[in-house]
């Protein structure tokens, strides 16, 4: 086993506007991509629990040509309410890098 955090190349987040994230997972090579692609751990209904969403409303969308994998889900608190902790969204990756693989 192996957290995701060791194995990709870069992984960050960010906001998507106010009311949605986005994390990025780029990977070093196209075995690494598929591996995390096809694992049970990045499929829509893991990611929602992990983070406390509407499974719906999680969106995992592979770029292959460039070896990234783009996760997309709803902040929890709107960016910049009065409850944010992470204004600019980008420190919402570590919950997904810790994952194990």
């Amino acid at each position: 086993m192996m957290r995701l955090y060791d194995l990709a190349a870069t992984i960050r987040s960010k906001n998507a506007g106010p009311f949605t994230l986005t994390i990025d997972l780029v990977m070093p090579d196209a075995e690494s991509f598929q591996r995390v692609l096809s694992s049970d751990a990045l499929a829509p209904t893991a990611i929602a629990a992990l983070y406390d969403v509407p499974e719906e409303r999680v969106r995992v969308v592979p770029f292959e040509r460039v070896l990234t994998i783009k996760v997309t889900l709803p902040r929890r608190v709107s960016s910049g309410a009065p409850e944010d902790r992470d204004v600019y969204g980008c420190q919402q990756h570590f919950p997904l890098a810790a994952i194990e693989l």
